[in-house]
């Protein structure tokens, strides 16, 4: 986490010197809340940097993964998330589709249906997203999106009450969220 905020605030700080020896070039920051940790129990919070169509986003979201969404026999699966991610729009000014990958890390913990113990395991996966900004007022935006993340590194086969996890190789997502920039 400490080492992706560090490098959030280094990419902040080389694109605002950028930005002041090109008076044209404007850096704008943005912050953000998701809906899906909020609605099953846990949070999120996401700030960017960018200029023209590119930004960088860090963000931390806590989510209680509902057991329907849990391989069968596993209940009680909760990730907490960290991700760096670089975004491309089609259009300036924030507004319209966005596609963006990126970096991400999940600290998790599980248990059967049993409940006898909790397991905790860490994940590294690479994230494909895509949305679309639409603006509600002026600064003010709305961003439905989705994401594919591919696991890439980290546990498998955590064992739990005498059963074996794996988180899956591709765990999809999709949510909505609401932004300002300034």
């Amino acid at each position: 986490m400490i080492k992706y905020c560090l490098l959030f605030f280094l990419l902040c700080a080389c694109i605002t010197m950028q930005a002041q020896e090109k008076e044209a070039a404007k850096v704008q920051f943005g912050l953000e809340l998701d809906a899906l940790p909020y609605a099953t129990g846990g949070y999120f919070g996401g700030a960017w940097v960018g200029k023209d169509v590119w930004r960088v986003r860090a963000l931390t979201a806590f989510v209680k993964k509902p057991d329907w969404s849990t391989k069968k026999d596993f209940s009680n699966h909760q990730v907490h998330a960290y991700a760096l991610l670089l975004d491309r729009f089609l259009k300036k000014d924030w507004k319209g589709w966005w596609i963006g990958a990126g970096v991400v890390y999940w600290h998790s913990t599980i248990q059967t249906d049993a409940k006898l113990q909790t397991a905790k395991f860490d994940n590294y996966l690479l994230n494909g997203s895509l949305g679309y900004n639409f603006t509600l007022y002026k600064h003010l935006y709305l961003s439905p999106w989705g994401s594919l993340s591919l696991r890439v590194a980290g546990d498998k086969n955590v064992a739990v009450d005498n059963k074996s996890f794996t988180l899956p190789v591709i765990n999809p997502e999709a949510s909505l969220k609401v932004g300002f920039y300034f």
